[in-house]
């Protein structure tokens, strides 16, 4: 039987105490690691990891919200922890403990002001999946069957308060004080302010769902605003398996590669085309079907790309304008990677290890047809490990890099590992905008 909650912690002493537990959990289980070792050597470090992955899961689980959510984002980054943490927090990205029956109704009524059962002939209390933000539940009316998204309660008041508990961490592992942060830091609490108002991801849904829809192999649900509300977003309901459940049916090759060209598509249609990207990737958002197509379910997170920031950004994944060395130190220059301040050994220095890194995430589009590996992920994480070695990138004198990168690299970070996943032959199409940035740096008339 599955574990529910009756009681979300939502006052900001319930939950820091929650997470000064997990610390000292934590600390546990450390001195448990070092009494065993004493007495045998072969008590291991993954042994230790898997116990603080567990309590560490466990206790955010319980907080939901921006506490689950920062658990959600790092089970995507295999790099930043050992492969327990990612293991048990990907969990976190539709598979949390979810609210009890009752705290579900009362959730609801406290929102819409009405009773699941006045507007559906039939709701089911358990839920089918439970992520961060909210919870999604299976409801009926006159033989149609919807899908219900209710948020947990207090998410929204807590977001503030747990980022600043976060930001400490954060800035001892950045080497910056917080001030410096704060950029980043006001981008990330933005986006899970959004992700919290289910009318603005009600608008967004039907915005980006009726732009896409002709994309192939790409579907979406219908949204409903009058049975939704600021906390509870009801749309139809969609059948396939998330990512690891459709991989364990052993699905052809070609219907792999099917799927994963649809997702490409319909990543390359809203970045370079709408300039708005869905950017929260994780294979809880997806439902993959046997035919090969694949539904697309949640907008709570999209990352709107200034128009500035996408001509400045981009043409670094670009061959002919990453090779024009005037153009380059704009770029570079623009998106703050280095500054006029820098020392030329720094400047030369950063500027090597971001083209470095550029050159390998453009790979895929050098050619018209690329294939994903999970050997290729691994050079990326890899020389992402080598450029945090840098003096300047690990303790650095100012912030690099423009908020707007952060949920941009997580989108694509998040793809090319689906991608490598579905181990995906795709037609890049890179043509169809590279282009334009050619073309906007004047290299098309050099």
């Amino acid at each position: 039987m599955i574990d529910t909650q009756d009681k979300i912690p939502t006052s900001k002493l319930e939950r820091a105490m929650k997470l000064v537990g997990a610390g000292a959990k934590v600390g546990g289980n450390y001195l448990k690691y070092y009494a065993k070792r004493s007495i045998n050597s072969e008590h291991t470090k993954e042994q230790l990891h898997l116990e603080n992955a567990n309590d560490i899961y466990e206790s955010l689980s319980e907080l939901k919200g921006s506490a689950l959510k920062v658990a959600q984002m790092l089970s995507m980054d295999k790099n930043l922890l050992p492969r327990a943490y990612t293991d048990k927090f990907a969990l976190s990205q539709y598979s949390a403990p979810p609210m009890s029956g009752p705290l579900v109704m009362r959730t609801f009524q406290k929102s819409t002001g009405l009773s699941p059962l006045s507007i559906f002939d039939k709701f089911d209390t358990n839920c089918a999946a439970a992520a961060s933000i909210g919870q999604v539940h299976k409801a009926e009316k006159g033989g149609h069957i919807f899908a219900v998204k209710v948020q947990y309660p207090g998410i929204g008041n807590s977001i503030q308060s747990d980022l600043k508990m976060v930001k400490p961490v954060a800035n001892a592992m950045f080497g910056l004080p917080e001030k410096e942060m704060q950029k980043y830091f006001q981008e990330v609490e933005e986006k899970l302010l959004e992700e919290t108002n289910y009318t603005l991801e009600l608008e967004r849904s039907q915005e980006i769902s009726l732009a896409c829809s002709d994309i192939k192999d790409v579907f979406f649900p219908k949204y409903y605003p009058e049975y939704s509300s600021p906390k509870v977003l009801v749309m139809d309901w969609l059948e396939g398996d998330h990512l690891k459940e459709f991989l364990q049916k052993n699905p052809e090759q070609t219907v792999k590669n099917r799927i994963a060209q649809a997702l490409w598509d319909f990543y390359n249609y809203q970045l370079h085309t709408k300039l708005a990207i869905h950017a929260d990737p994780h294979p809880g958002n997806f439902l993959f079907q046997e035919d090969g197509r694949v539904g697309v379910i949640d907008f709570g997170c999209v990352k709107v790309v200034p128009e500035d920031f996408y001509f400045n950004y981009f043409p670094l994944l670009v061959p002919e304008i990453r090779s024009n060395q005037n153009v380059v130190d704009q770029l570079l220059s623009h998106i703050e990677i280095i500054f006029p301040a820098d020392s030329n050994a720094v400047r030369e220095e950063l500027k090597t290890a971001f083209l470095e890194m550029t050159a390998l995430l453009s790979r895929p589009f050098e050619s018209p047809k690329f294939t994903f590996t999970h050997e290729f992920i691994d050079e990326i994480y890899a020389k992402g490990e080598e450029i945090y070695q840098i003096p300047e990138v690990k303790r650095p004198t100012q912030p690099r890099g423009s908020k707007h990168a952060l949920y941009v690299n997580r989108t694509y970070f998040g793809i090319y590992s689906m991608m490598a996943d579905l181990q995906a032959e795709i037609s890049t199409h890179a043509d169809l905008w590279s282009g334009k940035l050619v073309s906007h740096w004047g290299l098309d008339k050099a």
